[in-house]
């Protein structure tokens, strides 16, 4: 693979995400909003988390990705004696040196797959709670960086599955997003006999992409221009979590941060360089749900979090659209709507 230049046009970043979306939507058939929720959460430095019954493609889809970039890639097996030093490493006494050596453990790597992460205690669980958040490693007192870009898509079964344990409320608020991949339609079911009933197409998937392309994509998004009213938008539908009578655990100020992220990666892929409202609606369940906790009375009601997410998207007042100066104070190089055709990533 070519070395990617730092001068690379936008035509280039383009043809880097739909080289990506290519490989990945050639194993998980069908579920193109699946895949693009997942690219989001890459590019927005996220970490995603997969529920969903057994056997409609978890692993795959998070497989799938992890190939699909050529980069260091670790898979972890969360099982119930698993330890916290087989994620994070230990530090062994050398007879030769006469000192403690370092051995990383499988959180080294810039995509961690963490399958069937529910199925480990929560004294496990949390050992990914410092990584995750802030991507170091600390072991007896020493300090470890984690490589760049660094991405944990983990999968679970729902708590209602034999043998799981719920996911702790810190370890759900680190998540970026969650995702469902759901059952594919009959079409879709059929052509996955068709390309899965001889081999997994995992087998032959080559790296479409270089984790320095990656990196370069993500600073791209990072440029996205948010206007003022649509960062309050956001704002106001986390607060909204939080004095909701049907939730006892509202969405943390992480959640708002990882939401405006989320909407400036989802702007890229839409070919914008300044996110709407529109970014924010479409990924408000995706990024706000897990972290909700309902009262029992809302469980005894059957009220779920995103349907209670629904009903503040229904209730919290939209940003109108920008006039000609656009949302007020649009950065340097930034763009208001209609002002000059829209960038694409």
């Amino acid at each position: 693979m070519t070395t990617y230049d730092d001068r690379a046009s936008l035509t280039d970043l383009t043809a880097t995400v739909e080289r990506v979306r290519s490989s990945v939507e050639g194993v998980i058939e069908g579920k193109p909003e699946v895949v693009r929720l997942s690219l989001t959460v890459l590019l927005a430095e996220g970490h995603l988390l997969i529920e969903d019954v057994p056997g409609v493609g978890k692993t795959m889809l998070a497989k799938a990705l992890a190939r699909s970039i050529d980069c260091s890639v670790r898979r972890i097996q969360f099982t119930p004696d698993l330890l916290p030093s087989d994620i994070t490493g230990v530090s062994i006494w050398d007879q030769q040196r006469r000192d403690f050596e370092f051995k990383p453990g499988a959180i080294f790597a810039q995509i961690v797959i963490g399958d069937e992460i529910n199925r480990a205690s929560p004294k496990t669980q949390s050992a990914l709670l410092e990584s995750m958040g802030e991507r170091q490693v600390t072991i007896d007192g020493q300090t470890y960086e984690l490589p760049s870009p660094f991405m944990v898509v983990a999968t679970q079964n729902p708590v209602e599955m034999e043998g799981t344990y719920p996911l702790p409320e810190a370890q759900r608020d680190r998540f970026m997003a969650r995702v469902s991949i759901g059952y594919p339609s009959p079409d879709a079911e059929l052509q996955m006999l068709d390309i899965h009933g001889g081999a997994s197409p995992l087998d032959d998937l080559q790296p479409v992409a270089h984790a320095h392309e990656v990196l370069k994509l993500i600073e791209a998004v990072r440029g996205v221009h948010v206007a003022d009213t649509v960062r309050r938008y956001a704002v106001d539908l986390v607060a909204a979590t939080r004095t909701h009578p049907d939730l006892r655990l509202g969405a943390s100020p992480r959640a708002t941060l990882h939401l405006l992220r989320a909407a400036k990666a989802s702007a890229a892929l839409s070919g914008r360089e300044y996110a709407l409202p529109d970014d924010v609606q479409a990924l408000a369940v995706a990024v706000l749900a897990h972290r909700l906790l309902p009262t029992a009375q809302a469980q005894l009601n059957r009220r779920t979090a995103e349907q209670v997410v629904q009903e503040i998207l229904q209730r919290t007042p939209v940003p109108a659209a920008p006039q000609q100066s656009g949302f007020g104070g649009l950065g340097r190089g930034a763009t208001a709507f209609g002002q000059q055709p829209p960038r694409r990533l």
